[in-house]
């Protein structure tokens, strides 16, 4: 929030325009937005906004998609990355206005792997052999998440699902969880998470402290690890046995995987796009559209700075300067209680990774049109409750794809 206001106070500055910002907890923003709109409060822009809230923004008829468009024309289209002007749009109408995205990754010991010969974790064989091998009384082959009541673990599945080409719902609209590849992809989870983990639930807290410990050979995390990952966040570091001499100990002898391929698919990875939106109606719609061009132009550079490892830019330059942006990410300094630049700890190869993945991040529901639908399940979770009770052992892998499945079709029948 503070290293927000300093680049609104810089537009100020520069334009004479007050802007209020207000912060609010994620979990509460249906809730606000909805109570906002029937009030008539409704913010002019409202940032950081990931797909499924601008998806659910949309379907309540709240976002000015003419103000949206007309930023987006005005920054040019061509500066952005065509997969996150796809996302960010539906039937040809721009929604948003696409700012950044963080990457979904799968993070393994390098030295581990490369003392046993394994193969780099890309392909389901390659990720159940390898937690097969290294699970020890010591290390755990894998922590993932899956707690029942977390969009992290959503995000998990989601990220090996799509590589199996097991997707939520067909192009009629069909729920696709109790196909043979969505049940291949919940029996992977299910092998994982009972023969070659930790016991006990796990969530974005007790997966990170397992891997940063040494604990597990690997962790399936977003980009946002990347800063803790290399000891820059004191309330998050790395506390393996050769952490203490060296800090960056981890993120050195640490592998990156962007794409993972299942039986059934091609490589794939999730990732989020968060987006600036302009509400519908606003008196102030002008004076929107310059803040949000602003923030995407002259404060972007900033704006990606606040957490460059979870904030990959979309906009990759100017029309003058075609990756302007995107050379200035690779030099902002990450970290919290220390610093330094991204491509001060990691190879190039896994920078270049990172800055490509927005193009080629995958969603499920969005390409078929059903952004409503995905923002509906991630309010009642019905794939992290389904692996909840597979890690138990209540169902097994039939049985937890069947359960998902009923209930994404009861949450679709609610929105007829």
């Amino acid at each position: 929030m503070q290293a927000t206001q300093k680049i609104v106070d810089k537009f100020t500055a520069d334009t004479g325009i007050q802007v209020k910002l207000v912060a609010t907890d994620e979990n509460q923003f249906s809730s606000l937005i909805t109570s906002a709109a029937a009030a008539g409060t409704l913010p002019d822009v409202v940032g950081a906004l990931p797909l499924a809230a601008v998806a659910q923004m949309a379907t309540n008829q709240l976002i000015d998609t003419d103000a949206a468009k007309a930023v987006v024309d005005q920054l040019g289209r061509g500066t952005f990355s065509a997969r996150a002007l796809e996302l960010t749009s539906q039937d040809g109408t721009q929604l948003s206005v696409p700012s950044d995205g963080w990457a979904q990754l799968l993070f393994y010991r390098k030295d581990l792997f490369q003392q046993a010969g394994l193969a780099v974790p890309e392909t389901y064989d390659a990720i159940r052999a390898a937690a097969q091998k290294l699970n020890s009384r010591d290390v755990a082959g894998i922590t993932v998440a899956t707690v029942g009541n977390d969009a992290f673990t959503q995000q998990t599945f989601e990220n090996l699902a799509l590589g199996n080409n097991c997707q939520l719902v067909d192009e009629a609209k069909n729920v696709q969880l109790e196909s043979p590849p969505c049940v291949e992809t919940f029996q992977l989870y299910s092998d994982l998470v009972k023969n070659w983990s930790v016991p006990g639930a796990q969530d974005v807290d007790t997966t990170r402290a397992t891997y940063f410990s040494g604990k597990a050979a690997m962790v399936v995390w977003s980009s946002f690890l990347l800063d803790e990952l290399a000891g820059l966040r004191n309330d998050a570091l790395p506390t393996c046995a050769q952490c203490k001499s060296d800090p960056t100990w981890l993120a050195k002898n640490t592998g990156v995987t962007t794409a993972i391929a299942g039986p059934q698919g091609q490589p794939a990875q999730f990732g989020e796009i968060t987006s600036w939106t302009i509400t519908k109606d606003g008196p102030r719609t002008d004076a929107a559209k310059r803040f949000v061009a602003y923030m995407m132009n002259e404060g972007y550079a900033d704006w990606l700075g606040i957490a460059p490892e979870g904030k990959i830019p979309v906009r990759k330059g100017t029309a003058e300067e075609a990756d302007k942006f995107t050379t200035a990410w690779n030099k902002l300094p990450a970290g919290v209680d220390s610093k330094k630049p991204l491509a001060d700890i990691y190879p190039a190869d896994v920078l270049t990774a990172l800055q490509k993945s927005p193009d080629t991040f995958q969603r499920w529901g969005f390409p078929q049109k059903q952004g409503a639908l995905v923002g509906a399940t991630l309010g009642e979770l019905p794939v992290p409750k389904a692996i909840n009770s597979l890690a138990s052992g209540e169902l097994d892998a039939a049985g937890a794809a069947k359960r998902a499945a009923e209930d994404v079709k009861t949450i679709q029948k609610s929105l007829e």
